[in-house]
C-alpha cells in the first residue's frame, strides 16, 4: 500500500484535513467511538478472508459508520485507530513512537501502564478489544525477528528491530491472560554530562569513576529493576580508550560503544526442538579465547558469574558487569550464591575469589520520585570476621521527601582514602589529588 488509510482519508476530505488527531480525552462520545472501533476491527478480521487491503478496510469503515452523526474530527480519530491497527502496532503504536515513554506494560485489555520520567502511571486513553487482540499485536511485534507466541510457545523474550526489549507471557503460564512488557530503546544514549545535569551523581564521583575505568579496575554495577544499570554501564564504557579490544556479552544487545575495536556477542535461545541454546556462560568462556583486553557482560544472573570472576582473576583487568541487588553488600552475597551454582567449593574460597577479582561496586537506585541516583560507590578491601569488607567512598543520603513527592538528600564523600588510590596513581592518573590527598 502506497498510502496509509489516514492519508487516503485526508486526501478524500481535501480542504478539511485534520493531520493532528486530538487526544482521546477531548471526545464526549468516548464509549461510542470505542464500540465503533471494536466493530470495525472485528468486521475486518471476519470479512477480509486473510486479504486485508485498502479497499476492504475502506468498505468496512464506511459500512460501520453509516447512519452515525460523527464530526470530521471523530471520523479522523476512528481512521487513525484503524490505520494503527493495519499499518502499526494497534493501540500501542503511539506509545511506541513516543520518545518520552521508556516502558510499556500491558496487564490486560484495559490495564495498561507506562513509565514516564521515571514514574509508572496508568494510561486510560487506550485499550485492547480482548485477549486475542493483545496476542495478535504481540505477534505483529515479534514476527519480523522470526519469533512467535502461542500455546506451544507461551513465553517470549525478544529484542525488537529498534533495540527495544520485549517480554510476553500468555496462558496457561499467565493466570490473568496475556501480559506484555516493552522496555524501549533510547536512540540517543545518555552521557556522563546527562547524568550530571540530572543529578545522578556529582562531578567528583564522575571523575573517580572515570579514573577507575581508565586504570582498569574490575567493576560491578548493581541496582533494582529499571534503576538504570545498563545505562550507567554504557556511560562508564565510554571512558575506555580506543586502543583496547573490547568484547561485550548480552542477552539483548543494548550497549552502544563508540570505540573502534568492539566485538558484540549476543545469546541465543533454544529452537523448537529444544536445542541450539547459547548462554551468557557459553559466550564468556568463548570470549576468553578471543584475546580481549576487556570483557563487559550486560548482566550476570547465574553460573556465568564464576567464569566472569575467572576472567577477572586471570589478567582481564578492567572488566565490568551488572547484577540485580539493592546494595553493594547484597551484590556480593548474590555473587557468592551464583558462584555456588557453578562449582562446589567452600564459601571461604569463593569469598577469597571474589575479593581478589572485584575492585569497585557501584549501586544505582530509582528513588520514589522517579529520579535515578548513584547511592553508593564502594571498594572491596579484604575481610572482616570472615566476610568481605567494603569501604564506602561516596554515598547519597536521603533525608526526607517534599510535599510534591521529590526526594530530599545530599551526596557525601566519606573521609577515607581508598586503597585503590595508589593503584590509580601508579597508572599515571593524578587528577584525584584534591579529593584524597
Amino acid at each position: 500500500m502506497s498510502k496509509s488509510f489516514v492519508q487516503e482519508f485526508e486526501i478524500e476530505e481535501k480542504n478539511n484535513k485534520y493531520t493532528d488527531i486530538p487526544d482521546y480525552d477531548v471526545f464526549t462520545n468516548k464509549k461510542l467511538l470505542d464500540e465503533l472501533r471494536v466493530k470495525i476491527i472485528q468486521n475486518i478480521i471476519d470479512n477480509s478472508k486473510g486479504k486485508i487491503n485498502s479497499k476492504v478496510v475502506r468498505k468496512e469503515i464506511d459500512k460501520t459508520l453509516e447512519g452515525y452523526d460523527l464530526s470530521l474530527v471523530e471520523r479522523s480519530y476512528i481512521n487513525n485507530l484503524i490505520d494503527n491497527e493495519i499499518n502499526g502496532f494497534g493501540p500501542l503504536t503511539e506509545l511506541i513512537e513516543d520518545p518520552s515513554i521508556t516502558e510499556i506494560m500491558v496487564n490486560g485489555t484495559n490495564d495498561i501502564y507506562i513509565e514516564l520520567d521515571g514514574k509508572i502511571i496508568k494510561d486510560d486513553s487506550i485499550s485492547f478489544i480482548n485477549d486475542e487482540h493483545i496476542i495478535r499485536t504481540t505477534q505483529r511485534l515479534i514476527q519480523p525477528i522470526g519469533k512467535t507466541i502461542d500455546i506451544n510457545n507461551p513465553m517470549v523474550d525478544a529484542r525488537l528491530s529498534d533495540g527495544s526489549r520485549l517480554n510476553a507471557i500468555i496462558e496457561p503460564l499467565s493466570l490473568k491472560g496475556p501480559v506484555l512488557t516493552i522496555r524501549k530503546f533510547r536512540s540517543e544514549l545518555e552521557s556522563i554530562d546527562d547524568f550530571l545535569r540530572n543529578g545522578t551523581l556529582t562531578p567528583n564521583m564522575a571523575r573517580f569513576i572515570d579514573a577507575c575505568v581508565k586504570s582498569k579496575m574490575n567493576i560491578i554495577v548493581c541496582g533494582g529493576t529499571g534503576s538504570g544499570k545498563t545505562t550507567l554501564l554504557n556511560v562508564m564504557s565510554s571512558f575506555i580508550t580506543d586502543d583496547e579490544r573490547i568484547i561485550t556479552i548480552e542477552d539483548a544487545a543494548e550497549l552502544k560503544l563508540e570505540q573502534q575495536h568492539v566485538i558484540s556477542l549476543e545469546t541465543r535461545g533454544s529452537n523448537y526442538e529444544g536445542t541450539g541454546e547459547v548462554t551468557i556462560r557459553d559466550l564468556v568462556i568463548n570470549s576468553l579465547r578471543m584475546r580481549p583486553d576487556r570483557i563487559i557482560v550486560g548482566e550476570v544472573r547465574g553460573k556465568e558469574a564464576f567464569d566472569m570472576l575467572q576472567a577477572m582473576n586471570t589478567g582481564h583487568e578492567g572488566s565490568m558487569t551488572t547484577l540485580h541487588a539493592n546494595s553493594p553488600k547484597d551484590a556480593l552475597n548474590r555473587l557468592e550464591t551464583m558462584v555456588l551454582m557453578a562449582v562446589e567449593i567452600p564459601i571461604s574460597a569463593i569469598r577469597e575469589y571474589i575479593e581478589n577479582a572485584i575492585d569497585i561496586v557501584i549501586n544505582i537506585s530509582r528513588l520514589t520520585d522517579g529520579k535515578r541516583k548513584i547511592t553508593s560507590i564502594s571498594e572491596v578491601v579484604g575481610f572482616e570476621n570472615d566476610e568481605i569488607k567494603l569501604n564506602e567512598i561516596f554515598a547519597f543520603n536521603q533525608t526526607g521527601v517534599k510535599k510534591d513527592g521529590e526526594v530530599i538528600g545530599e551526596f557525601v564523600k566519606n573521609n577515607v582514602t581508598p586503597e585503590i588510590y595508589k593503584r590509580i596513581k601508579s597508572r599515571g592518573i593524578t587528577n584525584l589529588a584534591d579529593m584524597f590527598e
